[in-house]
């Protein structure tokens, strides 16, 4: 009798071995979601990502992703890019269609882990995205972030505005389909480094002159979630970056130079109010011609003497010497972007010993 009892419980417990375990679903609030970026999180449960490169990443089991993210749909016709990359592996671009979008990511995943990356490829122009949740079998404990961290104030360039040329040409369709985050300097940096980063960037923001009639420059919504209305306030205690990048001057042009060196001082003390022991690096636009090239080489110049003379000696400043014009609209394209990243990872390499 006892001998029978042991013969069921063992084809019980191998029955149970062999039943496949069912996918379920993890909502946004769950704390094995690792989220980097400016991220509205007043409802937990539907964070909304405004900017470029706000992104969440996640370990998970199994052969099953399915993703759910809402979008905006601005005007009611406009749609935002995702950027997905599943094991490191170049990113699927996806442009959402729907309100409500469900993404089977499922297709070639093998047993095992992974380990899954879902950005936000275009601006807050475009409006905002939900992260809903992820399906798979299992959601584990992450990976830990890595320890350094970088800000990256910009315009078009630094959000990877008209980078990607494949597959919709320029000017083909609408302005913002060749948008890429992935392959953007920024990120591209980022990933040689070994760094956690954050875009704060808008195609056709300046410094003091906007082009396309954009009402805001950079100093006035540098502290907001949706730099593109302005809106919602950042609380910087989330993120302390040891460096703060700034790229900008392309769509300010050539200015009057003590207004632009008075508002650069203005903006960085103004930045630094908030980070107290960052790094700023301040960068010449890789787009300028020869002739804004010089011109924004004086700037920074002039404005990184004034701080030194003032005792604040992290600050620093690095002029490209050439034009990167291969994309939509003269501005970089991928392999331009990339060209881009090597001087931006070496100059902030050498500035703060980060070799390893």
């Amino acid at each position: 009798m006892v001998n029978k009892i042991i013969h069921a419980l063992i084809l019980v417990l191998l029955a149970a071995a062999c039943t496949p375990i069912k996918p379920q679903f993890y909502a946004a609030d769950n704390t094995l979601f690792q989220y980097m970026g400016r991220i509205d999180f007043s409802d937990s449960k539907t964070p909304r990502f405004w900017v470029a490169g706000a992104h969440v990443q996640a370990k998970f089991k199994g052969t099953t992703c399915v993703l759910n993210v809402n979008d905006e749909v601005k005007w009611g016709t406009t749609h935002n890019y995702l950027e997905v990359s599943i094991d490191g592996a170049e990113p699927r671009r996806i442009k959402l269609k729907v309100k409500e979008n469900v993404i089977d990511l499922s297709e070639g995943l093998a047993e095992g882990e992974h380990t899954i990356t879902i950005i936000k490829a275009t601006e807050a122009l475009q409006g905002y995205i939900e992260f809903v949740g992820l399906t798979c079998t299992k959601l584990l404990a992450p990976t830990a972030l890595p320890t350094r961290k970088i800000e990256f104030f910009g315009d078009s360039i630094t959000s990877g505005m008209g980078s990607e040329l494949t597959p919709i040409p320029c000017d083909s369709a609408e302005w913002y389909d060749q948008h890429t985050v992935y392959y953007g300097y920024a990120a591209t940096t980022a990933r040689a480094i070994d760094a956690q980063y954050h875009l704060t960037s808008e195609s056709g923001i300046g410094l003091i002159h906007n082009c396309c009639n954009k009402p805001y420059v950079m100093p006035r919504v540098y502290d907001k979630l949706n730099i593109t209305d302005d809106s919602l306030t950042w609380n910087f205690n989330r993120y302390q970056p040891d460096v703060v990048s700034i790229c900008l001057g392309q769509n300010d042009g050539i200015q009057d130079s003590t207004q632009f060196v008075s508002e650069y001082v203005a903006f960085i003390k103004t930045l630094r109010g908030h980070y107290p022991n960052a790094q700023f690096v301040c960068f010449s636009s890789p787009m300028a011609n020869e002739k804004l090239r010089n011109a924004l080489s004086k700037y920074l110049r002039a404005m990184v003497q004034y701080h030194h003379a003032q005792g604040e000696t992290k600050v620093d400043y690095y002029v490209f010497n050439r034009s990167f014009n291969n994309g939509c609209g003269g501005h970089p394209d991928k392999e331009d972007q990339r060209q881009i990243a090597q001087e931006v990872t070496s100059f902030i390499r050498t500035k703060m010993n980060w070799y390893d």
